[in-house]
């Protein structure tokens, strides 16, 4: 496995001093342990240097203001008409990615979290958590066809199989998979799950992935037989949540709770690579033109990946986003990166052992991060 250094002026000091600190001719036991101590802060603060090393490429080009208050989950970008879809507290809002406009809403979406697309049947379909409930829209006009009732509790994570023009909806609170036929709008499977599923992808070629978040699994589903065909460990990757998918490497890029990017090959389930990236990661997105499996980090950074195959994988750096930005859309054709951000009120008490608090989102700050390639 190959990993490319760069070596700033600041990295390069750490390790001519850390050289210098071996030369010293310290003979006293005390000073020797001092000399040792010193040796390894110089060594922690270079490798420290070279995990944090700012990531060249990119840059943060727009904040695309959006109306409306309340969270946000999932987004996906829509290349073939340039435009964005962003869940956003009950409803879900498409911008003009040209005009950086909101261009309509997709209302009554309680609990909205994914959007999945079937460009092949000009049709969009929302997962709504609160209500156990699929929206179908037309694609162009983003009027609803209707409504179908999921066969779980909590619909999260949603997928559309152009292989087998099926809706994967993933219910967190009941572990299993509800299935839609996307031609006829009627659920045809329920497959159970091992755990609670998170984000999915498909090969395009008969089979779908999904990672099961609290039993640490890449699970495969068979897209004919509707099945479930295996289960990898992603050791010693810890609460799996994000998934992308890179076609051409035959890889898998997992991103998991305790800062860890797993590369995973997809025919086989091994693993390839464990990479470090921020803490509070949601999301990860592949671009195939440049390799890149770029991490959304909560913490407030965007981690990338270099991944060609399973022998060349590497940590290019890290850029600055904003904290909270913990999702991801990339656009393949533009190759424009896409994450929701809001900023915070300050917690006015103090977080309770062992519970998840989530601090107030300041009314009017929510924005779409629009980051771009640079030379």
């Amino acid at each position: 496995m190959a990993y490319l250094i760069r070596f700033s002026p600041l990295k390069y000091n750490s390790f001519l001093l850390s050289i210098f600190l071996q030369r010293l001719p310290f003979k006293c036991y005390f000073y020797a342990m001092i000399k040792t101590t010193l040796i390894w802060l110089c060594s922690l603060t270079l490798y420290t240097n070279l995990q944090a090393q700012e990531l060249r490429g990119y840059k943060v080009s727009d904040k695309i203001k959006v109306d409306g208050e309340g969270g946000w989950d999932y987004l996906t970008v829509d290349e073939k008409n340039d435009r964005l879809f962003v869940s956003h507290a009950t409803q879900v809002q498409v911008i003009d990615l040209k005009s950086k406009k909101v261009i309509g809403v997709i209302p009554d979406t309680k609990g909205v979290h994914g959007i999945a697309l079937a460009e092949d049947l000009n049709k969009g379909f929302i997962s709504n958590g609160k209500d156990t409930s699929v929206t179908i829209f037309d694609l162009k006009s983003l009027k609803v066809i209707g409504k179908v009732k999921v066969t779980g509790v909590n619909p999260d994570a949603i997928l559309y199989d152009p292989f087998s023009k099926k809706v994967f909806v993933y219910n967190g609170r009941t572990a299993n998979a509800t299935v839609i036929d996307a031609k006829t709008d009627k659920v045809v499977e329920t497959i159970p799950l091992q755990g609670k599923p998170e984000f999915s992808v498909t090969d395009g070629k008969g089979k779908v992935y999904v990672n099961i978040e609290d039993k640490n699994l890449l699970t495969v589903i068979n897209a004919t037989t509707l099945k479930v065909e295996k289960s990898w460990p992603l050791a010693p990757g810890d609460e799996p949540t994000g998934l992308a998918f890179n076609a051409e490497g035959k890889l898998l890029y997992a991103v998991c709770g305790n800062k860890l990017m797993m590369v995973i090959n997809s025919e086989n389930g091994q693993v390839y690579g464990k990479m470090e990236i921020g803490d509070g990661c949601d999301g990860v997105a592949f671009d195939p033109t440049s390799n890149i499996a770029f991490a959304s980090n909560g913490e407030g950074t965007l981690t990338a990946v270099l991944a060609k195959n399973g022998n060349h994988i590497e940590v290019l750096g890290n850029l600055t986003t904003q904290k909270g930005a913990r999702t991801i859309a990339v656009n393949t054709v533009t190759h424009k990166i896409y994450i929701p951000a809001a900023e915070y009120e300050p917690a006015t008490e103090p977080q309770k052992e062992g519970q998840r608090q989530r601090p107030k989102i300041k009314p009017g700050s929510f924005v779409i991060l629009e980051i771009t390639p640079v030379p």
